[in-house]
């Protein structure tokens, strides 16, 4: 990771001033490199000996960190990592100029790589993140959307980085057509085991363990999978109340709506759910050879789940 963070400090270079203290504030926040970590273990586990990993896992990052900034202007969120977000510090016109940017330099450097196949796996994912964008906010406040929207949401918003981090792992190492596939499979079901996990985090993390505030989504108006199960499993007046909630966009009765969410099992269910994506991006990297780096990513995949931050 050291070699990542070299090169991802490198590319932050600006010379305006306020482009560089914005960037480096939120790239240097204390994320969890998860997403550029995959493009690395997965080069390295098919025997990639170049360097160019180094250089698209930090593209990697900087189109998630690119999505943060843009993340948090929409949802109008004042804590990430437990720190001020970069719009309650520097404004929502600076994070999105920085956010864009970000997407910008990442293009740059997915160019200085010149394979067409990179530049294909990148600019979709970017597309499809956009368009996973909308679709939460179009579900926000919508407490009649299905699982199946709410899972579209996950998959086009969150996954599909997984998916193309681990792909370039691939494309770089020259793997054939079938191990890329597996890979693609393997991050886009870490991907979705990582969300869910993380809108379970919503209704019974610690923030100061998550950073973020608990409640969030729930102010936000966001019908996560705990919320969609607890309505459709509790009492009818239960599921007034969180349909109201998501209506309204308020947590004024956070308290008794995660007594409804632990209730039904909500949280265990949604948990089980992403035991099962986990279980299914395992397998599908059984066509890798065994080595330390496999086993990093099966480890990944755990992590994945039993995380409380």
């Amino acid at each position: 990771m050291a070699e990542i963070d070299a090169v991802i400090r490198e590319r932050l270079h600006s010379d305006v001033v306020l482009v560089r203290q914005v960037a480096e504030y939120i790239v240097n926040s204390g994320g969890k490199r998860l997403r550029p970590a995959l493009v690395a273990l997965t080069a390295k586990a098919l025997g990639y000996q170049g360097r160019q990993h180094y250089e698209l896992a930090a593209v990697v990052e900087f189109i998630h960190t690119a999505t943060l900034l843009h993340d948090d202007v929409v949802d109008a969120s004042e804590l990430r990592r437990g720190r001020d977000t970069a719009n309650a510090l520097f404004g929502n016109a600076a994070s999105v100029l920085v956010g864009d940017f970000l997407y910008s330099r990442a293009f740059q450097m997915m160019v200085s790589v010149q394979d067409m196949r990179v530049m294909e796996i990148l600019s979709d994912a970017t597309n499809v993140i956009a368009e996973g964008e909308v679709l939460q906010l179009m579900n926000c406040n919508d407490p009649d959307i299905s699982v199946e929207d709410y899972l579209r949401v996950i998959r086009y918003k969150t996954a599909k980085l997984f998916e193309a981090a681990t792909q370039l792992g691939a494309v770089i190492s020259k793997a054939n057509p079938e191990v890329e596939q597996a890979l693609a499979t393997y991050g886009m079901h870490l991907g979705t085991a990582f969300q869910l996990i993380d809108d379970v985090l919503d209704y019974s993390g610690d923030s100061s363990q998550t950073g973020k505030n608990v409640g969030d989504d729930l102010a936000e108006g966001k019908p996560t999978l705990p919320l969609l199960y607890a309505m459709s499993h509790g009492s009818q007046d239960q599921a007034q109340l969180i349909r109201t909630a998501i209506e309204n966009g308020n947590a004024d009765h956070f308290q008794a709506i995660q007594d409804i969410i632990r209730e039904t099992g909500a949280l265990d269910h949604t948990r089980r759910q992403a035991e099962t994506e986990a279980k299914i991006a395992e397998a599908a990297i059984s066509v890798l050879p065994d080595s330390e780096y496999k086993r990093a990513l099966i480890e990944l995949s755990a992590f994945a789940v039993s995380r409380d931050h």
